[in-house]
Formats: structure tokens, C-alpha cells, sequence
């Protein structure tokens, strides 16, 4: 059962670093806006979606794993989203 939900998120997650690098937008003043940060918040997006699609796969029934595994890809977003604030200040 895990090898059947890893191996797509492994895939997606392989996919989408170097789509989301391509993808970085240029800041007012000619500034990046951090890819590598950018690449990071846009695959934890991806991981949650695939938690999300993997526990109506499963009725919700992975014993709360999936549900705190979301928990943390919210709070690594948002200590993403400090460390852009951070960087830009410098």
C-alpha cells in the first residue's frame, strides 16, 4: 500500500523541482524571488494535495499519519514563507 502511494508522489515531487525553478517570477527591480524557496512551497503544495487524494483513496483510514504528515507541510509552509520574508529584508 505505501509503495503505491510514494512512487507518484516521488515522481510528481521530481517533476515539479525543476518546472518550479522554470517558473520562478522576477521581482519588481529585477530581484528573484528565491526559486529554490519558490520550488519548496510549490512541492509541499503538491504533497498535500497527494495526502489529501491518498486518504479519500483509503476512507481517511491511515491511523492520523496523513493527517499529521499535513500538519507539518503546513508548518514547513509557513516557516517557507518567514524564510522568503528574511531573505528579502536582506
Amino acid at each position: 500500500m505505501q509503495t503505491r502511494f510514494l512512487r507518484p508522489l516521488v515522481l510528481a515531487l521530481a517533476v515539479a523541482a525543476p518546472l518550479s525553478l522554470a517558473l520562478a517570477q522576477k521581482k519588481p527591480g529585477g530581484k528573484y524571488s528565491h526559486p529554490n524557496l519558490v520550488a519548496a512551497d510549490r512541492l509541499c503544495s503538491q504533497a498535500f494535495a497527494k495526502l489529501e487524494a491518498a486518504q479519500t483513496a483509503n476512507e481517511y483510514d491511515l491511523g492520523g499519519h496523513a493527517k499529521k504528515a499535513k500538519e507539518l507541510l503546513k508548518q514547513a509552509q509557513d516557516e517557507i514563507k518567514l524564510a522568503t520574508a528574511t531573505a528579502d529584508k536582506e
